[in-house]
């Protein structure tokens, strides 16, 4: 067995223990592929990554992301965690302020600044029109008329996003999804709150509107019946919402609120990039055997 520092970061979270946590094992350049996706399986975590040494001169690290029935290409919220225990286990970014992570997706981009850090969101690989079956296939599976539904679209980074706008935050919050039928489809959902205006989330705010919308991400076929905040699905999102003007180029996004967690996201878009931001905090670390 081989022992590895381990870190537990929760990410997106606005209270204690209220985001998404990731478990980060660093400098597994030596661990094989099932080892990474049998440890990924036992922590049973929405996401576990594996910080390596990258093999382009542009990365800072490379990064490997399983979930427990898998690995994914990216990810957000382990991209901003990893990050987090990266740096906080001493390590040195190649460019002041700024962290460049190679993944199967490519190099993402990502910003340090006093707030936090932030990601660029990356190409989406798939968007554009839902075709009627599969609209049909969610409709049914989320449980909803298709009149609750406002617009749909694919916003594929890698996970393999389908985005659902509904009429409002409040139905998004009232879903109960029938997993039986999602039929290997991972949804995203969003919805306004009322006198949405792209505003700073506030601590203390009333718990009715937490930030300018709601989202939940629904993903049975991965292990995870519903992520509880998502990073790459914000991304994807924002990326289609802020570009057809259904959304501003700054705002919030309240996600985890039906599973008990208080997960803020803050969006904004500057030039031609989309920047996904949140809290990051190490929760646990240590050392790890395998």
């Amino acid at each position: 067995m081989a022992a590895f520092r381990f870190s537990q970061v929760d990410v997106f979270a606005s209270r204690p223990l209220g985001g998404n946590p990731v478990a980060v094992v660093h400098g597994a350049d030596d661990l094989d592929d099932s080892t990474m996706a049998a440890f990924a399986r036992w922590t049973n975590l929405s996401e576990t990554t594996f910080l390596l040494r990258p093999t382009t001169p542009e990365a800072d690290y490379r990064l490997r992301i399983f979930t427990p029935g898998g690995e994914l290409p990216f990810a957000g919220h382990p991209t901003l965690g990893s990050a987090h225990a990266w740096l906080e286990n001493g390590g040195r970014p190649r460019r002041a302020g700024a962290v460049v992570q190679e993944c199967a997706a490519g190099l993402v981009t990502l910003r340090l600044a006093d707030t936090g850090i932030a990601f660029a969101a990356p190409p989406l690989i798939r968007f554009g029109k839902v075709d009627e079956e599969d609209l049909r296939l969610a409709v049914t599976a989320l449980q909803i008329s298709p009149a609750d539904l406002v617009a749909s679209s694919w916003v594929d980074n890698g996970p393999g996003w389908m985005g659902l706008q509904l009429t409002d935050a409040r139905l998004v919050r009232e879903l109960r999804p029938d997993f039986s039928r999602f039929e290997g489809l991972r949804i995203g959902v969003i919805g306004a709150y009322p006198e949405a205006t792209g505003g700073s989330h506030t601590p203390g705010t009333p718990v009715d509107r937490p930030a300018d919308f709601e989202v939940r991400a629904f993903v049975p076929g991965i292990g995870v019946p519903e992520d509880p905040v998502t990073g790459s699905l914000n991304a994807g999102l924002a990326q289609w919402l802020i570009g057809t003007g259904a959304a501003p180029e700054k705002y919030t996004v309240s996600q985890g609120t039906q599973l008990g967690r208080a997960g803020i996201v803050g969006i904004e878009k500057a030039g031609a990039d989309i920047w996904v931001s949140g809290a990051t905090s190490t929760v646990i670390s240590g050392s790890l055997e395998i």
